[in-house]
């Protein structure tokens, strides 16, 4: 048959199950763009292709959908490159069509005309380069697949210009993919993590976001381990949040005293799904029992950072299944439950009590957000907003708390909150957007007008930088180019077709949030201005100092202090 290599991509996507695609049409892949008007796939018109790439990224994290960016050679894909190094870094699938110049014409020094290959190549899992009409359809549906399988990621496929242009002939548009190749766990590795975690007088469970295709099957390993369970932020919520053994969105120095106690007493630990990175661990700021099991679909993350007694590479949910057949079926006692529960009870009573004079006090700015919305979807961005919002919300599902963790892209937050309001068109979504980090990426507000998205915007307003200010300031006893320039939250909601509100004080909390979801339940989307107050650091905050003084060696410590002190005296 006779087809436009554009027309393949069309059904390639459809066949995979793509909704949307995110990008800039430009002149090498406009028969693309037209292609996919005739089509039940929805190409969304961004206002920069970074914010592609995190609406993606904010589409399969929130779903069963892999987002996909669409962009032009050069520029489209450069721009577009942090958003895809996010999803690398963070284990997101996406696929990114990242159109490639002509190759039919045997001219040089064409426009756009970089080899972005080698660009995509370190922060995707594989490049795909399609030469002729025919590796067109294969090559798009195995990139979903890759994206898909063993651990998640981008996968980029640069089909050249000539080949979206051009009428060609086609057998057939077939893909036969190749045999499941998910790891599985040996016999022998399942009964070696079943009767270490059953000699340990206390093992603890710990759970990352890799093992949320074993959500369902974790609150009966818990029982019968009689473990507490801790998770990581990108984990958040794949263990309920509300159940009497969850402890905390980490462990060590970045967790209350409580949840340190309860660590202590540990002689064990399962980590499933994790990799124990620089941010999970709160720039490693805690060490696992000798007696450490660790289970991941990544044979890379095993024995990386921590030595593990019984490493298993294997599909997590296969795994723990495994491990369940070979664990006694009663409830181990766990004699620490009524200390958990007195150690959440009093934290809530001392943000109940620690409450702001003339701003927004956050633990009571998360309260009004779950009172209102109790199903939301939050994202996040890099700074104090992520860590503010794993400490304070209470989840009990997975793919409801999206942020950019482990490569920590500022302005992921708004575009992100795009993508999974318009996959999750029935589910509130709230963007909890620093205002440095809003700057970067707010116009996207503009993007959810446009096509019908409505998340309540959350503009976490301080005046600066705020994590990276309280760390110079606890470090040096002063900033430096983290405090912004002042501008209107209100004229640039008036500029994107967003509707404005303030929220001065915890005395507005109620009626600005009400309103807000008001709003957007209607369609609209709404910034919200809120006056956050930022003076208590979080422990995750406290703890990575902490964690990162003490490892200093005994000169420097003394150095950091005398300076910080010096500097404080003299501003006295």
């Amino acid at each position: 048959m006779k087809i436009r290599g554009s027309h393949i991509v069309v059904a390639a996507l459809e066949d995979a199950g793509a909704r949307f695609t995110f990008g800039i049409p430009g002149t090498h892949n406009i028969e693309l763009y037209d292609a996919l008007e005739e089509s039940a796939v929805l190409p969304v018109l961004v206002t920069d292709e970074q914010g592609a790439s995190f609406m993606a990224d904010g589409v399969s994290r929130s779903s069963d959908t892999i987002g996909v960016v669409n962009v032009v050679p050069g520029a489209g894909v450069t721009h577009c490159l942090s958003g895809v190094a996010e999803a690398l870094v963070d284990q997101v699938p996406l696929v990114v069509l990242a159109c490639g110049i002509r190759r039919d014409t045997g001219r040089a020094f064409q426009l756009h005309d970089i080899d972005q290959a080698a660009l995509l190549a370190p922060v995707t899992k594989a490049v795909l380069r399609p030469r002729t009409a025919g590796e067109v359809y294969p090559a798009v549906r195995r990139a979903f697949d890759l994206a898909r399988h063993g651990a998640p990621g981008p996968v980029a496929v640069e089909v050249p210009a000539e080949l979206y242009m051009l009428t060609q002939e086609v057998e057939r548009l077939a893909y036969d993919p190749p045999p499941d190749e998910t790891p599985v766990a040996s016999p022998a590795d399942v009964d070696a993590a079943a009767l270490l975690l059953q000699d340990a007088k206390q093992p603890l469970l710990y759970v990352g976001n890799g093992a949320r295709r074993a959500a369902p099957l974790l609150v009966d390993l818990a029982d019968r381990l009689g473990a507490p369970v801790a998770t990581t932020i990108q984990g958040k919520g794949v263990f309920p949040e509300t159940h009497p053994r969850w402890l905390w969105c980490g462990l060590g120095a970045s967790t209350p005293r409580f949840v340190r106690e309860i660590e202590s007493g540990c002689d064990a630990m399962l980590a499933i799904g994790c990799r124990f990175s620089e941010v999970g661990t709160a720039s490693y700021g805690f060490t696992p029992p000798a007696a450490l099991v660790h289970a991941d679909i990544d044979p890379a993350a095993l024995n990386r950072n921590f030595p593990a007694k019984v490493a298993v590479n294997a599909d997590a949910a296969a795994f723990v299944e495994a491990l369940l057949a070979r664990l006694p079926p009663e409830r181990r006692p766990a004699p620490w439950l009524e200390h958990v529960a007195s150690g959440h009870r009093d934290l809530r009573e001392q943000w109940a009590a620690d409450t702001s004079q003339n701003r927004v006090t956050p633990a009571a700015l998360f309260a009004a957000l779950a009172r209102y919305a109790p199903r939301a979807i939050y994202t996040a961005d890099s700074g104090n907003g992520t860590f503010l919002a794993m400490e304070h919300l209470r989840l009990d599902e997975s793919g409801r708390f999206l942020a950019p963790v482990d490569f920590s892209c500022m302005g992921y937050s708004v575009p992100a909150a795009v993508g999974a309001a318009l996959a999750n068109p029935e589910r509130d979504v709230v963007a909890l957007a620093g205002d440095g980090a809003f700057l970067m990426t707010g116009l996207e507000t503009m993007t959810a007008a446009h096509y019908g998205a409505a998340p309540v915007v959350c503009v976490l307003r301080d005046g600066e930088l705020a994590q990276i200010a309280q760390f110079q300031r606890t470090t040096f006893n002063r900033d430096t180019c983290s405090v912004l320039p002042p501008y209107s939250v209100e004229h640039l909601a008036a500029a994107t077709g967003a509707a404005y509100l303030r929220m001065a004080s915890d005395a507005e909390l109620d009626r600005v949030t009400r309103a807000a979801f008001d709003y957007a339940r209607r369609g609209e989307v709404v910034m919200v201005e809120v006056a956050i107050d930022y003076s208590r650091k979080t422990f995750f905050a406290r703890g990575v100092v902490s964690t990162n003084l003490w490892r200093l060696p005994f000169g420097e410590r003394l150095r950091v202090l005398a300076r910080a002190a010096s500097r404080h005296m003299g501003r006295r």
